[in-house]
């Protein structure tokens, strides 16, 4: 990134427009900015970074500080223009913060908003607008520099004193400046996701103890009566011991519920073995009277088909007749095809000799040929005469073609001419209606900057509404719990006071007769106690503890609800609550300065209007909101509408120019064509005569040449038709007479006496389908009964006695209902089993599933701690993120040190430390590393021009560094803020070398101090004076001066 040129104007100290020449300034490589204290050396710098970011650096960009200069007159804008190349494109920035100006109409100020104009030199058009929006040109200009703003005003306007602070500062405050230059708050980000991992994987091994707990209480109730042989493990959740416990318990209980289960299943063969045997009997008594009744079936079918029989046999003797007569059907086709063509014929002839006249109408095709041979000869000799006539026509039509241009040409001539007397009043119309247009434009863009912040005041009005109810609501539930949580509570206190008052009863159940007693000891029970009415026992006590459990935790949940949503109201409220960013024509983005809102009482005019476009109540309602949102969306479209038309109000001034030339040169060209016309018109009434003389001969009795040519050729081609239907019909008498012939000769070898004879056997294709369709019916279904009867099975059954299946079904209902209540018994027992298999099998995949949960635990309390610092294997309990600054800090380090060794000639390194001190973690010391002594020591040690160069080798370190981390953007400008007074005259000398080296790699580096030394070492200087009306810049060149 270079630096061009800098221009300033009524910027702070600056109460006109001055000039920053920076190429001149460069061209040196090393340049002084200097001047008297609060003469506004600093200001120029911050011109720069305000040019580029849009804000000037570090505290300066304060609220309520102007950037506009007291000393500039009413009427000059502050303003300020940057030129520089970086990335390659030679860009020119410029920015006007917002600041007020004179009313146009009317007494008094307004506040005007901030503007920005981006443009590019392209060396073959020229400067080029980019945009005029401030978030596009602040996203271009940080893409192609790659540093944010702070980034830049610590890399290269390095700051007063900035340096000497990081080099003797502790661990914490350096790591706070390089986490804000290399931007490590990914790796901040990333112990925290480790912590809240933590946090939630220890949640879910609790919850998991807890479902595998419930998984064992259903399993008891899955059990049923045999439950009570095998109590359940006493164990809390999180205590050792508590999966396996579980798990060997429910193996217990599925143990148990198998063998009932063998119980049921040999029950149940017994019953469908029996039931086989019933259903084998049954299948036997139905298959004997399914083949009795197929035997008297097929009997009866065979007596249809011996009754069909002689149809059967006619059906076969017309279709051997009409097969033969096929061997007929080709002559018989050939002979009507004859006969058609001949008739077809002789229509033809008949329909000709109807148009020949009388004494043609018996010629034959010679005579007729010999006429038309004739015709068409006296034909071709008109030909010569016809094209005659054909140009005849030609030069009427364009005679006619002349006369109809003659009068289009006078009807532009006048039309043109009364367009043109109207051109100059049109004209202004057009260019009024611009201006008017882009006025619009100015008040749009104004309207839109207000409207947005109004939409999102409305949208956060409706939340707020919306969310006061929902707090209601939330409230009404909160207390509702806490009622329910208090009467479960005082139920279960109530339980648990009657339950301990009856505790003895409860003990006495547990006795044995002669086993001792678990509370005296005692083998006899003489006179165990007795439950009284309403006995409360363990499980009711437990029920009433888990009642008032989920009830608490409703209430909890409540309460969450209702601080969740009081927050979201309390949040909605305040972004509707009205403010300078949203209200004021000030500054388009938070980072500029803002100006107060004028009252309406101030205002007039348009000025006015946009007073009437704010809301300043403390707590705007909806309905006012909305008023606000209406009135600014619709004078914007209104606005916008009007704006719309300035392209084509420049378009239709265009177009209006293009047309009044267009018209001009109309006029012009129809006035020749009239002059050409008059000529043209003489030579055809030449040609017009000549050819008339010719054509009188060559028409005859006709109205045309065409005409007599057109009656010749109707009679050639009725005499060519004629011919040709004498002969076609003499053609197919002859192969009629054939045909016929061929005919008799097909039906004799057919074996038919008359080709009549084939004829009437004859059958289409369909009718021979369908005989023979029938025939293959009758075969087919004689066979299949002749195949059934012949059936060793079926002739067996039908010599047998009449089956009954009705009493073999009886003996199979009764086996299948022993069967059915054996299945039902076997079914509740296998289902107890299932459900004891699949509640197990839950309990195992719960126990494995919280197996890699804890191992999981433990490996991200294991990497929280490590990250955090925390952890024993973190020697030098050194979080991530100072990690990842430590190892920038050692780069910094090694980049300072190239420099600081030249300007300490050769006695200081600066070295990067990870040691501890104190009782704080280590990672981001520094030390310096003294060449003289050996020694490695705290840069508090050093002296004060020491440190300043020191700071100022790890000042141009940290922008090497900076630089290639955000992509290697080379930096050929940077400027450094005081500190030299602090050096002797040799220090001085190799600081001053150091930074002149920078030119061997084409920078530039401008020094701002007071050192008076300086100016006789650094020709090339900037010097900012101090005047009345404002300070003022002036370049210096080896003692020649420039303003």
């Amino acid at each position: 990134m270079r630096l061009h040129r800098l221009t300033l104007t009524a910027f702070g100290p600056f109460g006109a427009t001055q000039e920053v020449d920076f190429d001149a300034l460069s061209s040196a490589g090393l340049f002084l900015l200097h001047g008297p204290t609060g003469a506004g050396k600093t200001s120029v710098l911050d011109a720069v970074c305000y040019g580029l970011y849009g804000a000037v650096p570090g505290a300066r960009q304060s609220p309520g500080t102007s950037l506009r200069s007291d000393h500039a007159p009413v009427g000059l804008p502050t303003e300020v223009r940057l030129e520089l190349t970086v990335g390659g494109r030679r860009l020119e920035i410029t920015r006007r913060p917002a600041q007020p100006r004179p009313k146009k109409k009317g007494d008094g100020f307004t506040t005007e908003k901030a503007q920005s104009w981006l443009r590019e030199y392209d060396p073959g058009s020229g400067w080029q607008a980019l945009s005029r929006s401030h978030q596009e040109i602040g996203e271009e200009i940080t893409q192609l520099i790659g540093m944010s703003r702070d980034q830049f005003c610590q890399v290269v306007l390095l700051p007063q004193g900035d340096f000497a602070r990081f080099l003797r500062a502790d661990a914490e405050a350096r790591g706070k400046l390089l986490g804000r230059l290399f931007d490590t708050r990914r790796f901040a980000a990333v112990e925290e996701r480790l912590t809240e991992l933590r946090r939630t994987a220890e949640t879910q091994v609790k919850a998991g103890d807890e479902q595998i707990l419930a998984i064992a209480q259903r399993i008891a109730q899955a059990a049923g009566p045999a439950a009570g042989e095998l109590p359940l493990p006493d164990a809390q959740p999180s205590e050792p011991g508590l999966s396996d416990g579980v798990l060997e318990w429910s193996a217990v209980a599925r143990s148990g519920a198998r063998e009932r289960l063998d119980i049921a299943e040999s029950v149940l063969a017994a019953a469908e073995s029996r039931q086989a045997a019933a259903r084998r009997a049954l299948d036997a008594a139905r298959e004997l009277a399914r083949l009795q009744q197929r035997y008297e079936e097929t009997r009866r079918r065979a007596t249809e088909l011996e009754a069909r029989r002689p149809d059967r046999d006619e059906h076969q003797a017309r279709l051997e007749r009409a097969r033969k007569a096929d061997r007929v059907a080709p002559a018989l086709e050939l002979r009507d095809e004859a006969e058609r063509a001949y008739r077809t014929a002789g229509a033809a002839r008949e329909r000709t000799r109807a148009q020949l006249p009388d004494t043609l109408a018996d010629a034959g095709a010679e005579q007729l040929a010999a006429l038309e041979r004739r015709l068409r000869q006296e034909l071709g000799g008109l030909d010569a005469a016809r094209r005659a006539e054909r140009r005849s026509a030609e030069i009427d039509t364009e005679r006619a073609e002349l006369e109809r241009q003659a009068r289009a040409d006078d009807e532009l001539i006048l039309e043109a001419e009364g367009w043109l007397a109207g051109w100059d009043p049109a004209r202004r119309g057009l260019q009024e209606r611009i201006e008017a247009a882009q006025e619009s434009a100015t008040r749009a863009e104004q309207l839109a900057g207000r409207l947005e912040p109004a939409r999102r005041r409305l949208e956060a009005a409706r939340r707020r509404d919306a969310l006061a109810t929902e707090t209601a609501t939330a409230a009404d539930r909160l207390a509702a719990a806490r009622e329910r949580a208090l009467g479960a509570h005082e139920k279960w206190l109530e339980l648990r006071e009657r339950r301990l008052r009856d505790i003895a009863a409860e003990l006495a159940e547990q006795l044995v007769d002669g086993e001792a007693c678990k509370v005296c000891g005692s083998g006899d029970h003489p006179k165990p106690a007795r439950a009284g009415d309403g006995h409360v026992d363990k499980s009711a006590e437990e029920a009433a503890l888990d009642t008032y459990r989920r009830a608490e935790q409703v209430r909890t949940e409540a309460d969450r609800e209702l601080g969740v949503v009081r927050e979201k109201h309390a949040a909605a409220r305040e972004a509707a609550r009205p403010s300078q960013a949203r209200d004021a024509a000030g500054a388009a983005d938070g980072s500029e300065a803002r100006a107060a809102e004028p009252s309406v009482g101030e205002l007039s005019g348009a000025a006015a209007a946009d007073a009437a476009h704010t809301v300043t109540s403390p707590d705007p309602t909806v309905v006012e909101l909305d008023a606000l949102v209406a009135r600014l969306t619709s004078e914007h479209e209104q606005a916008h509408r009007t704006a719309a038309g300035t392209h084509a109000a420049r378009e239709a001034l265009a177009a209006a120019e293009r047309e009044q030339a267009q018209r001009l040169e109309e006029r012009q060209s129809a006035e020749r064509r009239a002059a050409a016309r008059t000529s043209r018109r003489d030579g055809l009434d030449r040609e017009q005569s000549a050819l008339e003389a010719e054509l009188v001969t060559a028409r005859g009795e006709s109205d045309s040449v065409a005409a007599h040519a057109a009656l010749l050729e109707r009679r050639v081609a009725l005499l060519a038709d004629a011919a040709e239907a004498v002969r076609a019909e003499e053609a197919a008498a002859q192969r009629s007479k054939e045909a016929d012939g061929r005919l008799s000769d097909a039906a004799f070898r057919a074996g038919f006496d008359t080709p009549q004879a084939a004829v009437a056997t004859l059958l289409t294709v369909f009718e021979q389908r369908d005989l023979q369709h029938l025939i293959d019916a009758w075969q087919a279904e004689a066979a299949a009964v002749a195949d059934r009867l012949a059936e060793v099975e079926t002739r067996a059954a039908a010599e047998r006695p009449q089956a009954d299946p009705d009493a073999a079904q009886a003996a199979y209902d009764a086996a299948e209902r022993q069967v059915r209540d054996g299945a039902a018994t076997l079914a509740a027992t296998r289902e107890r089993c299932t459900e004891l298999g699949r509640l197990s099998r839950r309990a195992a995949d719960e126990v494995r599933r919280l197996g890699p949960l804890r191992d999981e635990y433990e490996r991200v309390a294991r990497l929280a701690g490590l990250t955090a610092g925390t952890s024993a294997d973190n020697e030098r309990k050194m979080r991530l993120e100072s990690y990842v600054l430590a190892a920038r800090l050692e780069q910094v380090a090694a980049a300072a040190t190239a420099r600081l060794q030249r300007m300490s000639s050769g006695r200081y390194t600066l070295v990067h430390s990870d040691a501890r001190t104190g009782g704080r973690r280590a990672g981001l010391g520094l030390h310096v590393v003294d060449a003289w002594t050996g020694r490695e020591r705290d840069t508090a040690t050093l002296s004060g021009g020491e440190t300043f160069f020191a700071s100022l080798a790890l000042a141009l370190g940290l922008a090497d560094v900076v630089t290639d981390e955000a992509g290697g953007v080379r930096l050929d400008t940077l400027f450094i803020d005081e500190g030299f007074g602090s050096l002797d005259d040799q220090t001085l000398d190799e600081v001053l070398d150091v930074l002149d080296s920078l030119r061997e790699r084409d920078r530039s580096v401008g020094i701002v101090s007071h050192v008076g030394d300086l100016r006789r070492r650094i020709p090339a200087q900037l010097e900012v004076v101090k005047e009345r009306h404002g300070s003022a810049v002036r370049h210096r060149a080896g003692g020649a001066v420039s303003g």
